[in-house]
């Protein structure tokens, strides 16, 4: 088994303890090569190890985990970040497709993290449009981020006329005329984009409302969109429809 290398920083030491107790458990495979109780000492030990992995906290006495990553001159690991933070950080944290835990961390989530940690690398995009987003009122997100197998894709909202429920996966229509599928539901980025402008038109259907033309009310409804595509409105979700179009 390929053998793996992780550093933790973290200013409470039990914390830290736990992390490793679950890496023991559930990642046998990762050595922690190191670990630290703030940002300034984090430095100090990054320039010394290169990880495969770090367990990186975001709020610390010295400092936050931003902080960090800037004062570094390359960053040749992955970051999961670690946290206690509220659901509005947490919505920062899925528009930017940067993996993080949420303490206290589930052992399954743990696993889940590790396995995209060994796949995949960190973008610069990804971290700096978290950045962007952490600290921004969530009805006013601008950009996100869609993580697929050929590559990373970073949308402004305003290029995404809808999204398209495809069982398990996710498919954007853009402005552009490009399509893009992300393994993740609608259901999720229905959550995620709540508040934005985006409505839930039908069970398997997402629009933006910004790129409606009409409402169709003939043969239960219909939305007509600026890319000359449409899509069905539910009977259930009706009513949910007329009234954000009349919000808007």
């Amino acid at each position: 088994m390929k053998r793996f290398t992780a550093v933790i920083i973290d200013d409470i030491q039990d914390a830290r303890n736990i992390l490793k107790m679950d890496l023991g458990d559930v990642a046998p495979e990762i050595d922690i090569i190191g670990e630290a109780d703030g940002v300034m000492e984090g430095v100090k030990l990054l320039a010394k190890q290169t990880p495969d992995i770090l367990f990186l906290d975001i709020q610390m006495p010295d400092g936050d985990g931003f902080d960090l990553l800037e004062m570094l001159p390359t960053k040749p690991f992955k970051t999961i970040f670690t946290t206690a933070s509220d659901e509005h950080a947490l919505k920062a944290f899925r528009f930017s497709a940067v993996d993080y835990l949420l303490k206290p961390i589930n052992p399954d989530d743990l696993k889940v993290a590790i396995q995209k940690a060994k796949d995949s690398k960190d973008s610069p995009q990804s971290l700096e449009i978290l950045q962007e987003n952490i600290g921004r009122n969530m009805d006013k997100m601008e950009r996100i981020i869609l993580n697929t197998q050929e590559k990373i894709h970073v949308l402004r909202l305003t290029e995404i006329v809808r999204l398209e429920s495809d069982v398990n996966y996710t498919k954007f229509y853009l402005t552009s005329g490009q399509r893009v599928m992300v393994t993740k539901t609608l259901k999720e980025y229905d959550e995620m984009l709540s508040g934005n402008g985006f409505i839930r038109a039908h069970q398997s259907h997402l629009v933006n409302s910004e790129h409606i033309v009409e409402f169709v009310k003939a043969d239960g409804g219909q939305i007509n969109l600026t890319d000359g595509g449409y899509v069905p409105v539910s009977s259930r979700r009706r009513g949910v429809v007329m009234q954000a179009l009349e919000d808007l």
